[in-house]
């Protein structure tokens, strides 16, 4: 689709060029930040000195870096790298003066870190190395590099924090991805005292220990439709409330002097961000552009507040809030693309009736260029616990700027709309979700101003799922479809899903032995026949968690019954796409995909 105006048309190049900066940490001593960016095509770490307006690469591997995190009090970064995306992440430590030290040395296993001890000698971690389904705890030495296992209990375990007395560790059991135990893990006797006694389902996160470390802040929805600040005084487990509103708070922070938190508020997928002074027991909140604040972080003097804004005008860069004038400012531009920054657009909050009364909320955007009638893509988030936010997205601006309109739906079963909202897809109510979709293009014709003979639906994982799903039940709405790395049958996704990910999987879809003839019912896969919708698929051989079989098997039916079916098997990639190489060649597929089948 070329548009008038004389306006020059750009490829998805520049879209997908645009350098993120992923996470970050303040350097203890206070002199620089180290951040994961993938400048390079690769995330890698890099330091931005104070005094040094340009950023410097400090890690040189071939493999994308995960995670990074100081060690208690020094200048050594741990940091995660995995084999292309297979999830079996090792510990590396990175040392001030760029050695880099391998930590865990057993790429079969992964390893989750937790925490380093206050004396900066120990760290913890959980791992699957006695059995392949169950995480147990481990402490390593950071000098000699012995490993010492200390907690073993068939379940999935993980490291939260260490005391600050350095003698336990804070222990998280999740039971179901949504529900949770807090342990104090006592590293001289080796007992374990479960802290959060609770009916129902409870969620525990971002870990804060007061001064004294006998009370523990931090974020819950337990008894509670949405996540609020709570407050545990640990001998008694006394449990108090702190701050709640009817929307989820996240990423809670505290500074060293344990006098101020800060967190921000998740309203309908766009962040708020705001700052708690305990002394005075007064909440501010500051100004920034449309998006999503994560990775929050007080400076080391606590005269700052830093966090990662993604917008989707603001590609993710380091912002600083000045904690007496409450300023924002950019501090890193990373992301800096002029070619795109008139063209970037925000999106409307909206929400559309679904059956049951049920109002549905979802991001729409529209192109700047209106034509008559927009072709629209419908784009579904993958999880499915889990949101679409307002962040950045290379092809859904691309589309945008093609005179695509685009509506992100975050149907039933999603996050951020309180705990009775993500539950109503669960098992046997799989095909409710589906229908929020069908709902949307109803709606949709109502407006008036799309295309309903072009409309694509698109959507990664879960958002895969639904995809299939949608194209296999309602195959007549669809003028084309993308798959990326989603399940094609929830009954084989059970069965070669990672083996310590399935029993936290059945907690959402239900089990094979009492659900099975409902996926027989439900699976794409088993109505493959019925779609009409040409369809592009894209994979990760690697991938952990939606094994490449998914894809496989419903390629080889279109492909024997002569469907239209484009499909890109990615080697060197797992469940997220992480190399630039491969971000540039799928996503101008699907845009030369899309052009094909919506397009003039």
């Amino acid at each position: 689709m070329n548009g008038g105006n004389g306006m020059k048309e750009i490829t998805i190049d520049p879209y997908i060029h645009v350098r993120m900066v992923k996470s970050f940490e303040y350097d203890p001593r206070g002199k620089k930040i180290s951040f994961i960016s993938d400048f390079t095509g690769v995330p890698q770490v890099w330091e931005l000195d104070r005094e040094d307006r340009w950023p410097a690469q400090t890690s040189f591997t071939m493999k994308g870096i995960t995670f990074i995190k100081y060690i208690a009090g020094s200048s050594d970064l741990v940091f995660g790298m995995d084999a292309d995306g297979d999830e079996k992440e090792q510990l590396y430590l990175l040392k001030e003066n760029g050695d880099k030290v391998d930590l865990t040395n057993s790429p079969e296993h992964l390893h989750l870190f937790g925490d380093s001890s206050p004396d900066g000698k120990w760290i913890a971690w959980s791992s699957n190395r006695r059995h392949e389904a169950y995480l147990d705890i481990y402490i390593q030495n950071l000098e000699t590099l012995e490993i010492r296992r200390v907690f073993t209990e068939d379940g999935t375990f993980m490291v939260e924090k260490w005391f600050p007395d350095g003698k336990s560790l804070l222990v998280k059991k999740a039971n179901s991805p949504l529900d949770h135990d807090l342990g104090v893990f006592s590293l001289s006797t080796g007992k374990m005292d479960w802290v959060t006694v609770h009916q129902g389902e409870a969620s525990y996160k971002d870990f804060h220990f007061n001064k004294e470390g006998d009370h523990l802040y931090f974020l819950t929805n337990q008894d509670s439709e949405f996540f609020g600040l709570a407050l545990i005084e640990l001998s008694t487990k006394q449990f108090t409330w702190l701050e709640r509103e009817e929307w989820d708070l996240e990423d809670l922070t505290m500074n060293k002097d344990k006098n101020k938190l800060a967190f921000s508020v998740n309203e309908g997928g766009i962040s708020k961000g705001c700052l708690v002074d305990l002394d005075r027991s007064k909440l501010y909140t500051w100004d920034t552009p449309m998006g999503v604040i994560y990775n929050l972080r007080f400076s080391p003097n606590q005269l700052k507040l830093g966090f990662v804004l993604n917008g989707p005008t603001h590609p993710p860069d380091i912002w600083e809030v000045d904690i007496k004038t409450l300023q924002a400012k950019r501090l890193t531009y990373i992301s800096r693309a002029p070619i795109l920054e008139e063209k970037l657009i925000e999106p409307e909050q909206i929400s559309f009736p679904s059956f049951g009364q049920l109002q549905i909320p979802a991001f729409y955007y529209k192109p700047n260029r209106q034509i008559e009638k927009s072709p629209v893509v419908v784009y579904i988030h993958g999880g499915p616990e889990s949101q679409s936010r307002a962040v950045y997205s290379p092809f859904l601006q691309y589309f945008l700027n093609q005179g695509y309109a685009v509506v992100a739906p975050n149907i039933r079963g999603s996050t951020g709309y309180g705990k009775t909202y993500t539950h109503l897809d669960d098992g046997r109510k799989r095909m409710d979700a589906v229908k929020d979709v069908i709902f949307l293009m109803e709606w949709l014709k109502k407006t008036g101003d799309i295309d309903t003979k072009k409309v694509a639906i698109v959507g990664g994982s879960y958002g895969g799922f639904i995809v299939l799903a949608a194209i296999s039940h309602f195959p007549e709405l669809w003028a084309a479809a993308i798959d990326i790395v989603g399940m094609s049958s929830i009954r084989t996704f059970l069965q070669t899903t990672s083996p310590w990910r399935k029993k936290l999987r059945e907690a959402e879809y239900g089990t094979i032995e009492k659900d099975g003839a409902f996926f027989d019912q439900i699976d794409p896969l088993n109505h493959a026949d019925k779609i009409t919708a040409p369809l592009m698929i894209i994979h990760g051989v690697n991938d952990p968690r939606v094994s490449i079989k998914e894809s496989d098997q419903i390629v080889s039916k279109l492909k024997k019954r002569k469907h239209p079916v484009r499909y890109i098997r990615i080697e060197e990639e797992g469940h997220t796409m992480m190399k630039l190489k491969n971000k540039l060649n799928s996503y101008s597929e699907m845009a030369e995909f899309l052009e094909k089948y919506l397009g003039k």
